[in-house]
């Protein structure tokens, strides 16, 4: 999957357009939800690709990069 600079930023902007946490950004998504969202399968679309993103930055402890790049906006 390719990945934007870009993407990072959307993170910090696009809302969860649905579900549980509808209204929320994508980054204030809980781990729990994006872990689940992976076992299902991500939806497609722009959505399912930020969704994946958002899972590796998890996965990988890195949400405070992205945290940072919201608190500059």
């Amino acid at each position: 999957m390719d990945f934007a600079q870009n993407d990072l930023v959307k993170l910090t902007t696009v809302v969860m357009p649905f579900g549980k946490y509808k209204g929320r950004t994508l980054i204030e998504l809980p781990e729990n939800y994006v872990l689940w969202f992976y076992d299902q399968g991500f939806p497609e679309g722009e959505l399912g690709k930020l969704l994946g993103l958002l899972y590796e930055i998890k996965l990988n402890g890195l949400e405070e990069l992205v945290m940072n790049i919201k608190k500059m906006q």
